[in-house]
């Protein structure tokens, strides 16, 4: 859990861009520990942005990054992939400014991951845990995080169509369960909204092979591979949001009817608000589940 991660070898990939259309090759390479994720444009003379809340400036459908006018795109799948596999230090390759779309979920990610492979590193990555709560409020939507000895995301989303209605699940975020119950859900869209997004240049790569499509009544193109697949995409799309945090995350993410606009709110407010949150290294960590364990033991009926 304490020990820096990155992947044994380089591997490669080509996709579409889901908002741009364009075909973009992506190469995943080893980093040395401390790097944290580096995305690098090969087509722009190797021009690189680090993975920092402070490059987020787009959120609009998707979650990208800017720096000196240069854009990353659509990030949270790749990034959502690296923080529930462990994987701290990357270097991300692209020819283009988006990332692929793959089949709209983060599970294609994982498996470029695993055929690379993944290796310790000899540095300790420290826990980001969360002192006290954190709360944003805006006309119905709800986005929070507070205390929590593991890092666990409940999700709740509410919309008017038959096939989804009102659904909330809850997860404890680590390995094994991100990549069995979170990764494998896709993005899914509205077949209405997709002539508007075009004519906003979004969406010009979506197919009925990266995203779950809805017409007004139905599916309409590939089974669920959930019945909830819906929050489960959305709570997917947190945990790469959360990633720019830069540490592994004690605390408990709550969200009400939001989104990649509201989840980025939240990671800046953290950023900005050093008091409510501490990094722990592995002894603190231990000293603490100890204390928890004790209060438990406490409260427990003889």
């Amino acid at each position: 859990m304490f020990w820096q991660r990155t992947i044994k070898k380089a591997i490669s990939s080509t996709g579409i861009g889901l908002h741009s259309g364009k075909r973009v090759r992506m190469v995943l390479r080893p980093a040395a520990a401390n790097t944290g994720v580096v995305f690098r444009r090969t087509d722009l003379e190797n021009f690189e942005i680090k993975a920092n809340g402070e490059y987020l400036y787009k959120t609009d459908h998707a979650t990208s990054l800017s720096k000196n006018r240069i854009c990353i795109d659509t990030v949270e799948h790749l990034m959502a992939a690296l923080l529930g596999t462990g994987v701290d230090n990357i270097i991300v390759e692209l020819d283009s400014s988006e990332i692929p779309a793959m089949d709209g979920s983060a599970s294609p990610f994982i498996y470029l991951l695993n055929e690379a492979g993944v290796k310790k590193l000899p540095r300790k990555r420290q826990l980001m845990r969360i002192k006290k709560p954190i709360e944003i409020r805006n006309n119905g939507k709800f986005i929070a995080l507070y205390p929590s000895d593991t890092f666990r995301i409940t999700y709740r989303i509410e919309f008017n169509h038959p096939a989804i209605r009102n659904q909330e699940a809850s997860y404890e975020i680590n390995q094994k369960t991100f990549v069995e119950e979170i990764a494998p859900a896709r993005t899914f869209g509205f077949l209405k909204d997709v002539e508007l997004m075009r004519r906003n240049n979004l969406a010009r790569g979506g197919s009925l092979d990266n995203a779950v499509i809805l017409d007004d009544h139905k599916i309409i193109n590939n089974p669920l591979r959930f019945d909830n697949e819906f929050v489960r995409h959305k709570i997917l799309d947190a945990v790469g949001d959360m990633a720019f945090l830069r540490h592994r995350i004690l605390g408990h993410l709550v969200a009400s009817k939001t989104g990649h606009e509201m989840h980025i709110s939240l990671v800046n407010q953290i950023l900005n608000q050093p008091d409510s949150w501490e990094l722990l290294s592995e002894s603190a960590y231990e000293e603490m589940i100890i204390d928890s364990a004790k209060k438990a033991r406490k409260l427990s009926p003889a």
